[in-house]
């Protein structure tokens, strides 16, 4: 078997050491952001009549008072983070109450599998050895779901707190040029990125420490009890994701109908009552939603790769440096991302529109080039030349060049499916182009175009996930899928950072359209904004194939903790599970759009009556009453999520307890299967239909400007098919990545209790 190069010391300090580098990391982005001042107003003696900082005075626009703009911009900005922070508090209120009651349920389940025994009890795995009590397994798995939870919603906080400090300054810098606007949105959102990996790194690393105070070398109860850190993490992050993007979308097909649709103004013009609640969304939905599900996705990746590991030779042996193998590629996926971003702000300067979007896909190619060469480098020092991992009852013996490859074509299958997902929604190509092209005849062909592309982008990310499946399966069995889903959020803070810069960069267009600026500055972060859609949507394409790999090894830990030694579909019990789980997503995506319709039902008629009863409203002269368009949408956000929310936590929960594991297992696999065709497609759709708006606004191209300009029926068919794609993409889309996470991750932690006490009604009949 042989030994790791890196000792357990070593691992021990490599571990936190990466994690504070990323903290700082991003505190030095941090700096650089709030350099751009928004307040025109200076502590002590100003240095121009108007007290502004000279930086932002350099090319001042032709006829433009920047006094009075810097202003507008700061009372802007004030406005989308009250509206963002209120939302987010109210939300979390309701969001506790549903942790400590779920906190309380899980002490109950695992508590009960022993009858609240405080005695040793046999292993799971090893049945000649002693495990800690039941009992204390039930109380560490709550703490790791309180840890986990907690760090999820401060990551979803800190990222909305981020992207509108970043908003107003983005647009500020627009003045000098698109590059210093580029580079200040994308600063923005690698703080996000880096602080979320880093402190996502260091909780887990820490949890960890602490449990082993108490667990010693029973390592399999330990990990055991660690995957409550990833249940927590993707909880908060589904009710993150559903509450946040019912608001934004409630908001934003409020404002596009009505303003853009109906009284033929511009997005973001201040006169519409909805477009400050829409702004507000952005940050809501898009960032904090985002976050959370990406630190649930790492978290749950992170947790079945330690449980499987805990039951391999890394955990009979006490293999420490092996062992945390899941948290060293995690932290060399922070150096390697650290790298990877100087070439966007430092070592690349960004001088015209069309650097933009190459700018970013670099980032992406750059990171995983620089990862691979990571993975081989973590493989070798911190793996044994040969081990054995668990695999159903059985240990395979692997040898760590193969490890490295499973990682390595969980990365490169990120990489295939975000290209493919920028081909798809990227209007730089011909399958948006041909859907802004079938505007010509109205919208329904815009929205049977947009289908049809949807269904078909599903094709190669399924195939680039089921060849990451087949490989790392057959090299490392369960383990090699968990890791392989760890590979493709290993550069998780760069992906995050593209992911953010997205809204920054509509919010910045948004403020400069509500302040008044010049057509060119806003032709500038309209620029930035269609590249941010793009990466967007490139974002949503990673979160949902690491989704697949990652449930799937969550699925692989439940069977084998669950005592399952086959799913058989032939029987009825599974089969019964497979139907109801392939049936689950689309109940769910259901839910969803019928709540966005219904927000945004009362969103449009509440804009409808500004319109038409406040007096001096289109003519600019009165404001409209921003602060009931934003109470309409955070009224509706918090009471539709609960629904949605309720069926995914309690699905597992039903199913396990009165039909039991092996029906348990059907529906993990049903949902699955459905759930990431149904999450690509809605994802592609939808931003698809949003960038062929997009390029008939630009009229870029010859072929665009004869669908435009804006105001035209093309455009106006365009308009309807991006304003049905945003519940697809902002909302159902990105929720369904996290209903199959979840639900896998919840029959993980409670499998202890279904299959001791599970199935009550085939017992009974």
């Amino acid at each position: 078997m042989g030994a790791a190069i890196v000792s357990a010391l070593l691992t021990e300090i490599l571990i936190p050491v990466a994690a504070v580098i990323g903290i700082a990391f991003a505190l030095l982005q941090w700096t650089f952001v709030s350099k751009v001042k928004v307040s025109p107003e200076r502590h002590g003696v100003p240095n121009n009549k108007n007290g502004l900082d000279d930086r932002l005075l350099a090319e001042e626009e032709d006829g433009l008072n920047d006094h009075n703009v810097a202003v507008k911009c700061a009372e802007i900005q004030n406005a989308i983070s009250e509206g963002a922070t209120s939302f987010l508090f109210t939300e979390y209120q309701y969001v506790g109450i549903f942790m400590v009651a779920f906190a309380i349920l899980i002490f109950l389940f695992l508590g009960s599998v022993e009858g609240f025994s405080t005695k040793e009890q046999p292993c799971t795995y090893s049945k000649d050895k002693a495990c800690k009590p039941a009992l204390f397994n039930a109380i560490f798995s709550t703490v790791a779901f309180l840890l986990g939870a907690i760090t999820s919603v401060v990551s979803g906080f800190l990222g909305m707190k981020i992207a509108t400090y970043a908003n107003a300054r983005t647009t500020l810098e627009a003045r000098k040029g698109v590059g210093k606007a580029f580079i200040t949105a994308f600063r923005s959102g690698a703080v996000m990125g880096f602080l979320l990996a880093a402190n996502g790194l260091l909780v887990l690393y820490i949890a960890i420490n602490l449990f082993k105070l108490y667990y010693g070398d029973d390592w399999e109860g330990l990990f055991e009890a660690i995957t409550g850190y990833g249940l927590g993490g993707s909880s908060m992050a589904l009710f993150g994701r559903v509450g946040g993007g019912i608001y934004t979308k409630a908001a934003d097909v409020g404002a596009d109908l009505v303003g853009k649709v109906e009284r033929n103004i511009p997005e973001d013009d201040p006169r519409n009552p909805a477009v400050i609640a829409d702004n507000v969304g952005d940050n809501v939905g898009d960032i904090a939603g985002m976050g959370s599900d990406l630190f649930g996705s790492y978290a749950e990746s992170s947790c079945a790769a330690l449980v499987v590991a805990s039951i391999s030779s890394f955990g009979v042996n006490h293999d420490l440096t092996g062992m945390c193998y899941p948290l060293l590629v995690s932290s060399m996926g922070i150096i390697v991302c650290l790298i990877t971003t100087l070439f966007a702000t430092d070592f690349f300067e960004i001088k015209a529109v069309k650097e933009i979007e190459p700018a970013l896909k670099r980032q992406l190619i750059i990171s995983t080039a620089l990862m691979t060469i990571g993975i081989a480098i973590v493989s070798w020092l911190a793996l044994p030349p040969s081990f054995t991992i668990f695999n159903f009852g059985a240990q395979k013996e692997v040898k760590n060049w193969e490890l490295f490859f499973c990682v390595a074509i969980g990365l490169w299958a990120g990489l295939v499916i975000g290209f493919v997902t920028e081909y798809f929604t990227s209007n730089a190509y011909s399958p948006v182009q041909d859907v802004a092209d079938s505007c010509r005849t109205g919208a329904a062909t815009n929205v049977i175009f947009g289908l049809a592309l949807g269904y078909k982008s599903v094709i190669i990310p399924i195939f680039a996930i089921a060849v990451s499946i087949f490989v790392s399966f057959s090299l490392a069995a369960m383990y090699g899928i968990a890791v392989a889903a760890l590979g493709m959020l290993s550069t998780i803070a760069t992906g995050l950072a593209i992911d953010a810069y997205g809204p920054i960069s509509d919010n910045a267009g948004g403020i400069a359209e509500m302040a008044g600026m010049s057509h060119k500055i806003r032709e500038r972060t309209d620029a930035l904004d269609a590249a941010g859609n793009t990466t967007a949507a490139i974002g949503k394409g990673f979160a949902i194939g690491s989704a697949a790999l990652v449930s799937l090894a969550l699925f692989g830990a439940f069977v084998s903790r669950a005592a399952i030694s086959k799913v058989d579909v032939l029987t009825p019990k599974v089969f019964i599970g497979l139907i109801v789980g392939a049936m689950l997503p689309y109940w769910f995506s259901a839910m969803t759009m019928k709540s966005v319709g219904s927000a945004a039902l009362k969103m449009v008629e509440e804009v409808r009556r500004q319109f038409n009863s406040i007096p001096g409203l289109m003519e600019g002269t009165t404001k409209p009453d921003y602060a009931t368009c934003v109470k309409i949408s955070t009224d509706a956000s918090i009471k539709e999520m609960i629904p949605p929310g309720a069926l995914v936590m309690l699905t597992p929960l039903i199913v396990g307890t009165f039909f039991g594991v092996e029906t348990l297992s059907g529906v993990l696999a049903g949902a699955l299967v459905s759930g990431v065709q149904i999450a690509i497609s809605a994802s592609n759709t939808g931003g698809a239909w949003d960038n062929a708006k997009k390029y008939i606004e630009a009229g870029a191209s010859e072929h665009a400007r004869t669908l435009g300009p804006k105001g035209s029926d093309p455009h106006k068919a365009a308009v309807i098919g991006d304003t049905i794609g945003d519940p697809l993409k902002d909302t159902s889309g990105p929720s369904l990545n996290i209903l199959i996470k979840l639900m896998a991750v919840e029959s993980l932690v409670f499998a202890p209790f279904f299959a001791t006490h599970g199935g009550l009604l085939f017992k009974i009949f």
